[in-house]
């Protein structure tokens, strides 16, 4: 048998409370049974009772799993990839609270509206990496958005080239026939400053492969400061970074692989839109799966709990004799 949730300090501490608090009241009364020169022996049957359901009800929170069940997965064909600019110039704070900040907080509304059956997640700078396969789980999915930091990339400013051969790469390792079928997207966002890297040869290879991309660009074309320490970032010569919005290369990457361009700043949000465009992309496959997984049983627990709860409230039993 397996547990849908592991047993941590929540738990533990909410069957202290019930010892500290029930053996407090057990206590009292046997105090005052003795007072009366009573044995108050009825009170141990309440008490088996109610340990009985608070046990029954903690093993329901925990979720025992036994045995198997089959889930039914409907997919409709459509993949998708989003890479996410954790270079130091996401951390400007012209969008507030800063650019990478108001980037996780859209992915958690368009992750759970995307029509996607799939999706992953990328990390990119200087160089890019894999945060999450592709997945069905969308709630583990925004886990990994939930954890997405500059820290996590080489310090190093942006490129786009890596990240474009990255889900090139990745989109291919899982390739059979069937997945040729399915429509596969890459969205991006960024600030799309990347002083003049050529990405020519890496939009060839998505457009070899179908790969649609499209482009977020974050920021404002006015620009704003990188926090650093107490201060701003400063230059070699000691003159405060201002980084801006540059979407020249994001519109061209978009526009040359059937993709499209929006933008994210601190007026505005075209998220609804990128949702309705990459809703717009037909899939081409649809199908169901059926997979196995462990089957919860917490119902068992919880209606017995139910039943010795009723019982208790509907017994009643004399306890002292005044």
């Amino acid at each position: 048998m397996t547990w849908y949730l592991p047993f941590t300090t929540i738990e533990f501490l909410l069957c202290l409370l019930f010892l500290v608090l029930y053996g407090g009241y057990l206590y009292r009364i046997k105090r005052l049974a003795h007072q009366f020169g009573q044995t108050a022996n009825t009170l141990w049957i309440k008490a088996g009772i109610r340990t009985a359901y608070m046990g029954l009800l903690i093993v329901a929170l925990l979720g025992p799993s036994f045995g198997a069940m089959t889930k039914e997965i409907r997919t409709n064909g459509k993949d998708v990839f989003i890479a996410v600019d954790l270079s130091q110039s996401m951390n400007a704070t012209d969008v507030p609270p800063n650019r990478l900040a108001k980037v996780k907080l859209e992915l958690q509304d368009f992750i759970s509206r995307s029509d996607a059956d799939r999706v992953g997640l990328l990390g990119f700078s200087s160089e890019a990496f894999v945060l999450s396969p592709l997945t069905f789980d969308k709630s583990a999915l925004d886990l990994f958005v939930q954890s997405l930091k500059p820290e996590l990339a080489p310090r190093e400013a942006a490129q786009l080239s890596p990240v474009l051969e990255l889900a090139r790469q990745k989109f291919s390792e899982s390739e059979t026939a069937r997945d040729l079928e399915r429509s596969r997207i890459l969205l991006i966002f960024s600030d799309g400053e990347n002083f003049g890297e050529n990405t020519q040869a890496a939009i060839k290879e998505l457009q070899k492969q179908n790969i649609r991309v499209f482009c977020v660009g974050v920021g404002t074309y006015a620009g704003g400061k990188i926090p650093e320490g107490r201060s701003f970032k400063k230059d070699e010569e000691g003159q405060t970074v201002l980084t801006a919005l540059d979407p020249t290369a994001l519109k061209e990457i978009a526009q040359a692989t059937g993709g499209e361009y929006v933008e994210i700043n601190q007026n505005i949000s075209e998220m609804p839109k990128l949702l309705n465009a990459v809703k717009a992309v037909k899939s081409e496959v649809r199908q169901t799966k059926v997979v196995e997984v462990a089957a919860n049983k917490f119902i068992y627990p919880l209606l017995l709990a139910l039943v010795l709860i009723a019982l208790d409230v509907l017994w009643t039993l004399q306890v002292l004799k005044i």
